[in-house]
């Protein structure tokens, strides 16, 4: 994983996902969460396949099992693509626990 970090900075990355942040501060190891929670949600297909190369289909599987959030379609999509049950991810175990009031 580390030989990839050299192969791809930050600022190969679609702009829109960083709008509210400095793009030159965000590193892969310490905001991997951030990155790959944007990426899932927003990201072009460029923006996947560097995070692929980065990461795997596993590795952004795990990261994104300890995300707070993730829209259903992004959860769907890398639980489908890793092969790994929704009922893994926080995002996922979280919601359900707190259900609305007009779900109650």
């Amino acid at each position: 994983m580390i030989n990839s970090y050299k192969k791809h900075n930050i600022s190969e990355l679609s702009d829109h996902l960083f709008w509210d942040i400095d793009k030159e501060k965000i590193s892969w190891d310490d905001n991997k969460h951030l990155i790959v929670q944007r990426i899932l949600q927003y990201g072009t297909m460029n923006d996947w396949n560097i995070l692929k190369t980065i990461f795997g289909i596993k590795g952004i599987a795990a990261i994104a099992m300890e995300l707070r959030s993730l829209d259903p379609v992004s959860l769907n999509f890398i639980a489908t693509i890793s092969d790994t049950p929704k009922e893994k991810y926080r995002c996922f175990i979280e919601r359900q626990s707190n259900p609305t009031l007009w779900n109650s």
